[in-house]
């Protein structure tokens, strides 16, 4: 930095800190304005605007009344949310118009792709993650039959209507260990035998005599005839799956927090599955990659949407009408999508179709697999 830039910046220090006789240095008088900054306070460039033209720093004094910064920030963050909220707007209603205006060089009044992929791959999973820990996985293992003695049993007690409920449901998510410890001590003498068949008997009876097998149940058997792959994954599903399907919930939760990487892998190979669709149209592959990140970020928004619509619907709307508004939901879903394609990369309708099925295909089959390898390095994870 030369010499005369150093003394215009110093210059411009001392008159800003100049202040009335009796008051401290580090404070200035409230009724008195500090001249606006002339130069950059990081690389002392000459000022011209809101910006550095070298450095891009915000020519901003914070040494000012707490009144003013809060503006400032107040600005920013308004100015940021109302960015935020024109693009979700316009990706819900029409995302293949986002998509055009990014690529057409119209980028300042929206949300980058990246960061608003971000944000709604976040919002997903971490929805998608409440619900699992919200829902009840454990397995029932009481026969109807033990669960009929309970009942009787909790007939003869003294119980209030509350607390005869949280033994009812106390005994929905008991772990297959417990229940089985409570079927074992109400019928000890009992040992499984096959019921007969009487000419008296229904199948209805018989099938209501059999137990409730677990949810996951591993064969004894099968170890012997099983290769080493299969005895692997035995194992290791044994270790985080549990002997009967108890530890089926944590195992959900960690393979959901693997998804939204398996996710973002999988969207490179979208663009590329669009890249060979319409390989003749010579477009850069960065376009494909910009239209990838903005229909994912479509289809997690509208996702969660229908699904808080469809609970909506279920609490205020009688059953059919609102299967049928959910179907609706669904389908201008799958519309909105066929649309993008069609307006994005501007092709005649019978070609549109024809790689829509076939790109979808594809796609899926990528996600299979990407669904397969994250399963199984969740269950190779320690």
């Amino acid at each position: 930095m030369s010499d005369e830039t150093t003394k215009s910046i110093l210059r411009d220090a001392a008159t800003s800190s100049v202040e009335e006789p009796g008051r401290k240095h580090f404070f200035r008088s409230e009724n008195r304005e500090r001249p606006p900054l002339t130069r950059c306070e990081n690389c002392g460039t000459q000022l011209s605007g809101k910006y550095c033209s070298v450095c891009g720093q915000p020519a901003i004094d914070y040494r000012r009344s707490f009144r003013h910064v809060i503006v400032d920030v107040l600005d920013s963050f308004l100015n940021w949310d109302s960015k935020f909220f024109a693009t979700i707007g316009l990706l819900i209603a029409r995302p293949w118009r986002l998509t055009n205006e990014f690529l057409a060089g119209k980028r300042v009044r929206y949300v980058h792709p990246a960061r608003l992929y971000l944000l709604a791959s976040i919002l997903f999973f971490f929805a998608v993650t409440y619900w699992v820990k919200s829902a009840h996985l454990h397995p029932k293992t009481l026969t109807p039959g033990a669960r009929a003695e309970i009942e009787v049993e909790l007939d003869k007690e003294k119980l209030t209507p509350e607390q005869r409920a949280n033994v009812e449901k106390a005994l929905k998510i008991l772990p297959p260990e417990t229940t089985g410890k409570i079927e074992r001590a109400i019928k000890p003498k009992e040992t499984p035998t096959e019921t007969p068949k009487t000419e008296n008997a229904t199948d209805k009876e018989l099938e209501a005599k059999k137990p409730d097998r677990p949810v996951v149940e591993f064969g004894k058997d099968s170890a012997s005839s099983a290769n080493g792959f299969e005895k692997w994954i035995e194992g290791h599903a044994k270790q985080k799956l549990g002997e009967h399907g108890t530890n089926l919930q944590l195992f959900l939760i960690t393979m959901i927090s693997n998804l939204p990487y398996m996710v973002l892998c999988c969207i490179p190979l979208f663009a590329f599955v669009l890249k060979i669709l319409y390989l003749r149209k010579r477009v850069f592959y960065i376009d494909h990659l910009v239209y990838a990140l903005h229909i994912h970020t479509f289809a997690y928004l509208a996702i969660m949407l229908i699904v808080l619509a469809t609970m909506g619907l279920n609490r205020t709307v009688s059953g059919l009408l609102a299967g049928w508004i959910v179907g609706v939901l669904w389908a201008i879903f799958a519309v909105q999508i066929f649309l993008s394609i069609r307006r994005v990369y501007r092709q005649d309708w019978f070609m549109t179709v024809f790689k829509f099925f076939v790109g979808g295909f594809v796609y899926l089959i990528v996600l299979s697999v990407a669904l397969a390898a994250t399963f199984f390095i969740t269950l190779a994870m320690p």
